[in-house]
């Protein structure tokens, strides 16, 4: 049984099909154009698995390309990770976010609908409840309330497949609203490598523990939280991963009784960012150089999930803490030494 995986030399895209390889006897066909990603990624997958994964470098983006991935395949359902994620950037470059994560979505969606694939698991992130005014936020907390840019692709391309679903009599979508994944494969060889300066806080701590950043920067310590700096839901990649796994199995079974539904994917636990620091220069031992600077924009002050949906609807929970996801972390890093894409 085939399933396409899109973005699948992203993080969590890789880290998916892993899991896939490693728990089913399904196949992964990737479509990562490596805008924001490497080939070498495959390599990786195949040194922990032994397996070749078929990719087709290809962009969303122009519909006619990517024909042939369908053409040639027979999908029993899609993973959908390809898109552009960094909050900071979507704020500097907007056009470039909607034109790559919508159109790529709305093309993805035309050759599925085309080719008769039933089952879309999609990637969407917390950021759709832009400052959420209670906490933890559940699936009954208002959404379209972004923040930024990537936010608000994100609400789009959720109200996007809702209303095609609804139309089809074909079409099965569960949208899962990640919270902050983090960490990296047991292995340590395979983990988040971001393109040019990380956006995001962990691969920035690494990078600056290892030398390849001179030191990190705390974007505010003024907000209303136990330290001042901002409360996210970290939750490792792998945890990630394998509730894709339990989410697909629950399409592919016919569980989900209604065409579109949403699922929160998050430990259910608020930690700072000061506490992630912490957290990582306890666990590994190591000196981390960083300091205070102005706050971002587009950031929230806090959030983190309620995931008891994601445990009754799925049988999914989270069981990697905070510690291991620092200390798998630095493992991956130091695994790539002082590279960086």
């Amino acid at each position: 049984m085939k399933i396409l995986i899109t973005g699948g030399a992203g993080f969590i895209g890789s880290h998916t099909i892993l899991e896939i390889l490693e728990h089913t006897d399904w196949t992964p066909i990737s479509l990562d154009s490596f805008i924001n990603s490497e080939p070498r990624t495959f390599d990786r997958i195949k040194d922990i698995t032994g397996t070749e994964v078929k990719n087709y470098a290809l962009d969303l983006r122009n519909l006619e390309d990517c024909r042939q991935v369908f053409e040639e395949n027979e999908f029993a359902g899609i993973l959908h990770f390809a898109a552009l994620k960094a909050v900071g950037e979507s704020v500097q470059k907007p056009l470039l976010y909607y034109q790559n994560n919508i159109q790529g979505l709305l093309n993805l969606i035309d050759l599925q609908m085309e080719y008769g694939v039933p089952h879309h698991i999609y990637s969407s992130s917390c950021t759709v409840y832009g400052s959420a005014k209670e906490l933890p936020v559940s699936e009954s907390t208002p959404s379209g309330q972004a923040e930024s840019p990537y936010g608000w692709t994100k609400v789009m391309s959720e109200e996007i497949l809702k209303d095609i679903a609804l139309s089809s009599e074909s079409l099965n979508v569960l949208a899962l609203r990640y919270f902050n994944p983090v960490g990296a494969h047991s292995s340590g060889k395979l983990g988040e490598l971001p393109k040019g300066v990380p956006n995001n806080l962990v691969p920035y701590i690494t990078q600056t523990a290892v030398g390849v950043r001179e030191k990190l920067t705390i974007h505010g310590d003024d907000y209303e939280t136990r330290d001042g700096t901002c409360l996210r839901d970290y939750i490792h990649v792998t945890d990630i991963a394998s509730a894709h796994l339990a989410a697909m199995k629950h399409l592919l079974e016919g569980k989900q009784r209604a065409p579109f539904d949403f699922i929160n994917l998050g430990s259910g636990i608020g930690v700072t960012v000061k506490e992630a620091v912490d957290a990582f220069i306890k666990v590994n031992q190591v000196h981390l150089n960083y300091a205070i600077g102005p706050r971002r924009s587009g950031d929230v002050a806090a959030i983190y999930a309620d995931n008891t949906k994601a445990l009754s609807v799925l049988g999914w929970k989270p069981i990697r803490d905070l510690d291991e996801m620092m200390r798998s972390a630095w493992k991956w890093q130091q695994e790539l030494g002082r590279q960086s894409l």
